[in-house]
This record gives structure tokens, C-alpha cells and sequence, in this order.
């Protein structure tokens, strides 16, 4: 039932219990005029039995368990009381000109003495249930909803979307291991006839793989991001990448002069901006070359 449909229901469901309340009207006040009560509380007094039933009605919606069940028997009784007197008042025609003796309800008196104490009761009764209910109600916890697959996967999918909404992804390049065999920097005497130095392999700029220069900044936030897709072009990094050979090139002039202790991977890594992964390899492949050109 749509929302349009569910108004309707209810705005029927008040005018049929403002209607059913309007006829009860009658007999539960001359009721009242019949136990002693004065006009005010004759007037007021419909609103003691139908008022405390609809809340009743209220607080059955509400709670739950043995405070329901108590709701439910409060709504019980008090639908019978309100039934019974007016079903009195139907059988006493005096009531309905207010001519009947003061506290007389029926002329059998085991009778009369049980009516008499049911009319006077209600609204004591009234204020001890009305105040329970209102009490059990405020301090109601509605239970939590169990987890299940259905729920779990409906809350995984919101946070995908949500996550995905706005997501900022990055990527960086993938780097290719490779094995640079070092030379042995042992102190060679160059001096001694017949001197045979090892075969070192040529070490070209292919062997340094490529790097992006300085690092994708990720966006702040404070929920985890979820990588959910391809990367959109638009967060693609535009900045320019270098090749092996200008950063071969560009470490050999960063470290041009320095003797073959002063070259280290840091300073290499902070002298071109580079990953820690290429200056070690730019590292490497300078002091091949450097241990290299004696042999020359």
C-alpha cells in the first residue's frame, strides 16, 4: 500500500473511532450523573474509560512481550467495562431523563452494588494502568534487528555505492625486478703484469624500469576507500614520465666528481626524486660503469 493509501486508512480508522466515541458519549455520562457525579465530571468521564482504552491501543502497538500482553488486557478490560455500561444504559430508560434515584443502577442490589463499584472504579483504575502504560512505553527498546545474508548484502552494496560516489584512485607504475650482478670493488693491484679482470655484463638504461615523478596525492577522507573499478581517466596523473636513459643520465650528473663510497642509493633518490627501488639500480649500474672504466 502506497503512502496515499495508508493516510486514507487511517484518517478512516479516527473518523469511525471519533463517531463510535460520540455515541458512547451519552450513556457513560448520565452514567456518571447516576453515581453522584456533578456535570464537569460527568462530562469528563467518557474520557476516563474510551481515552485510557485508545491509549491502551497505542501501547499495544508499541511494546512487546509481557508489557503487550499487559496493554492488551488493560484494552481487554476496559472495552468490556465501557460495554457493560452502556448496555445498562440501554436497559434503564430512567438514566436517558437522569430520573433515577442517586446510586441506584439496577433494582436487584447485588446487582446494583457491582455496577455501582464498576462505575466508581474506573477512573481510580484509569489513572494507575494510564500511568504504567505511559511508563512501560517510555522505557521501551525495540529489539534489534537480527543480521542476515539479505541484510548484509544490502548494507555492502550501500557502502559500495556510497564509497563509489567519491572515490580518488591512484596508480603507480609497475616497476620490473631486475638482477644487477654487482662487481667485486676489492682493491685490485693494476700494476701487476698478466692482470685478468672478471667479464662484467653490459648494464643498459632498459634495465631501469620506469618511474613516475613524485607521487599521486590521494584524497582526504575519513571513511576507507574501496577500490570498486577501473580507474577513471580524469583521476589519471598527467604529469610527464621520464625514460631509463634520462635517469641514468640524470644520476650521472647528480653524482659526477663524488668517489664510489659518496654514491648511495639515498642520495641518488633525493637528488632525481626517484623510488628507493630505481636509485638502488641507479646505484648499481653507476659503479658497474665506474669498475668498468680502467678495463677500458
Amino acid at each position: 500500500m502506497n503512502r496515499k493509501g495508508r493516510a486514507a486508512l487511517v484518517l478512516a480508522l479516527v473518523a469511525v473511532v471519533g463517531m463510535a466515541f460520540r455515541v458512547s458519549w451519552n450513556a457513560l455520562r448520565d452514567i456518571a450523573n447516576a453515581v453522584g457525579a456533578d456535570d464537569t465530571a460527568a462530562t469528563l468521564y467518557p474520557f476516563v474509560v474510551d481515552g485510557l482504552m485508545a491509549l491502551a491501543l497505542v501501547a499495544t502497538l508499541v511494546l512487546a512481550g509481557d508489557a503487550r500482553r499487559f496493554a492488551l488486557r488493560v484494552l481487554g478490560a476496559y472495552t468490556i467495562a465501557s460495554l457493560v455500561l452502556n448496555y445498562v444504559h440501554g436497559l434503564v430508560p430512567e438514566l436517558h431523563g437522569r430520573t433515577v434515584d442517586w446510586g441506584r443502577l439496577a433494582d436487584w442490589d447485588p446487582a446494583n452494588w457491582a455496577l455501582v463499584l464498576l462505575a466508581t472504579s474506573l477512573p481510580v483504575g484509569s489513572i494507575y494502568f494510564g500511568s504504567d502504560l505511559v511508563a512501560k512505553v517510555l522505557h521501551h527498546r525495540p529489539a534489534p534487528i537480527p543480521v542476515t545474508a539479505a541484510n548484509m548484502e544490502e548494507s555492502t552494496e550501500t557502502e559500495r555505492k556510497r564509497s563509489t560516489a567519491d572515490l580518488v584512485e591512484s596508480t603507480l607504475p609497475q616497476v620490473t625486478a631486475t638482477v644487477v650482478r654487482v662487481p667485486d670493488r676489492s682493491p685490485v693491484d693494476h700494476r701487476k703484469p698478466g692482470l685478468v679482470l672478471k667479464p662484467i655484463p653490459q648494464i643498459t638504461p632498459a634495465s631501469v624500469a620506469p618511474i613516475e615523478r613524485g607521487a599521486v596525492a590521494a584524497a582526504e577522507s575519513t571513511r576507507p576507500r574501496r577500490a570498486t573499478g577501473r580507474v577513471p581517466a580524469a583521476a589519471k596523473s598527467t604529469r610527464p614520465k621520464r625514460t631509463p636513459e634520462q635517469l641514468l643520465n640524470e644520476a650521472r650528473s647528480a653524482t659526477a666528481g663524488l668517489p664510489d663510497e659518496k654514491v648511495t642509493a639515498e642520495g641518488i633518490r633525493r637528488a632525481i626524486h626517484t623510488s628507493p627501488v630505481n636509485a638502488r639500480k641507479l646505484r648499481d649500474a653507476l659503479l658497474a660503469e665506474r669498475a668498468a672504466a680502467p678495463a677500458a
